[in-house]
């Protein structure tokens, strides 16, 4: 199951665990590893959730489709992230969004309740396994968050603001993972009044942009 140049200690979910200890977590853990090409989706919204992912290599995205078949982005998840925690960690049998790869994606997969139950073997790394995954939820509650002080502002402009300010971490430029449509969709706007709103905000010396790098002035 391990990669021998794949760097398992430096994902967060198995951090504290010996290496020499991750092989044998792993096969208890019932764990696999799977491709999927840029576009393809991971999950669908409705499936039965029965794993976590983990991201080996690749982007992938969190999506929620409303009931007229419009997409939102949630969230986008890099190498090294985790999805389907919350729902492992809450009981939650059907999924309510979907993951899509943004880019080609290996993931692998993890038996969910292998995660959340002890196994009967007592392994001693599953303490800590508990422990991060409790940590890495919390973790992603912040986030989540910080999404819903975006979105609860009331204008384009606001949002803009709001979402550059805690994508940038500073001065100087900075690059979103979000094209133009992608941004709208994560937003909740509209992609041509976003785009007239950013068109302004740069002819008034607010922001400088140049696709998806962007520098608040």
């Amino acid at each position: 199951m391990l990669n021998k140049t794949y760097k398992y200690d430096d994902i967060p979910l198995f951090q504290g665990i010996a290496r020499d200890e991750l092989e044998k977590m792993l096969d208890c853990l019932s764990a696999r590893v799977a491709r999927y090409n840029k576009g393809r989706f991971i999950l669908t919204a409705g499936d039965d959730i029965k794993s976590v992912g983990i991201i080996l290599s690749g982007v992938v995205q969190i999506i929620k489709e409303d009931a007229d078949g419009n997409s939102v982005i949630i969230t986008e998840i890099n190498a090294r992230g985790l999805f389907g925690e919350s729902f492992a960690c809450a009981g939650v049998a059907k999924s309510p969004i979907s993951v899509a790869a943004a880019e080609d994606a290996e993931i692998m997969l993890i038996d969910y309740r292998r995660i959340v139950a002890s196994c009967t073997s007592s392994c001693p790394f599953h303490t800590k396994l508990i422990e991060n995954m409790l940590k890495l939820v919390a973790q992603k509650n912040l986030l989540l968050n910080q999404k819903i002080d975006v979105l609860s502002k009331r204008t384009i402009r606001g949002k803009v603001m709001c979402f550059l300010e805690a994508a940038g971490g500073g001065p100087g430029p900075f690059t979103i993972p979000y094209n133009r449509e992608e941004m709208a969709q994560y937003l909740c706007a509209d992609r041509s009044a976003l785009s007239y709103e950013l068109c302004r905000m740069r002819d008034e010396g607010i922001i400088k942009f140049s696709r998806n790098t962007f520098e608040i002035l």
